[in-house]
């Protein structure tokens, strides 16, 4: 895994060891970020369940004003300071290492530009992540949600019970890419 595009462009990243995180490929990473290069410049990025961190420092690579990394993972965290540091991209970047609802409850005073949301395929946690980030108003009207899922039917079901339109679609093998803006949007 590495930094595609920036900055920081090339720099290999270090990666979990072990099957309780999936990396996002490079080519779902790379597709992602062809399709909101436009609004990354100068943004406000969180990426929940940051796993390794790639996705949060690609985007503070190209231009995000800031980076807000979460992951609840201990041995996580200690991988994404590293690649932190091996990416020189400290000054842009918060990193928590706290729960993504304690996160989204406490921690965020301010909109977020570009949600991307990548929790364990096999959980709830997108659709409760989107159920906060909705209630609490952390978005602007010009907003992106991404969520990175493996079961499309019952993620669409669960997203019509919030207020969030679906954008976009994307499908890279077993990972699918649903791109949403907000209701008010």
């Amino acid at each position: 895994m590495r930094i595609i595009s920036g900055t920081a462009r090339g720099t290999k990243l270090y990666t979990l060891e072990g099957k309780a995180t999936r990396p996002t490929l490079d080519r779902v990473k790379e597709s992602l970020f062809n399709i909101i290069q436009n609004e990354i410049v100068d943004s406000v990025f969180l990426d929940l369940f940051s796993g390794s961190g790639a996705v949060g420092l690609e985007a503070a690579s190209r231009g995000a004003r800031k980076v807000i990394l979460c992951d609840k993972s201990k041995d996580a965290i200690k991988i994404i300071n590293k690649n932190i540091e091996k990416t020189h991209l400290k000054e842009k970047v918060e990193l928590y290492n706290l729960d993504y609802e304690l996160l989204l409850n406490s921690k965020i005073k301010e909109k977020i530009d570009i949600i991307y949301i990548d929790p364990p395929y096999d959980s709830d946690f997108a659709i409760k992540a989107v159920d906060i980030i909705v209630k609490k108003e952390l978005f602007n009207e010009n907003s992106t949600i991404i969520l990175e899922t493996d079961e499309e039917e019952k993620t669409l079901k669960e997203l019509k019970k919030i207020e969030v339109k679906i954008t976009d679609k994307r499908k890279y093998g077993r990972a699918i890419l649903i791109f949403l803006k907000t209701g008010k949007g």
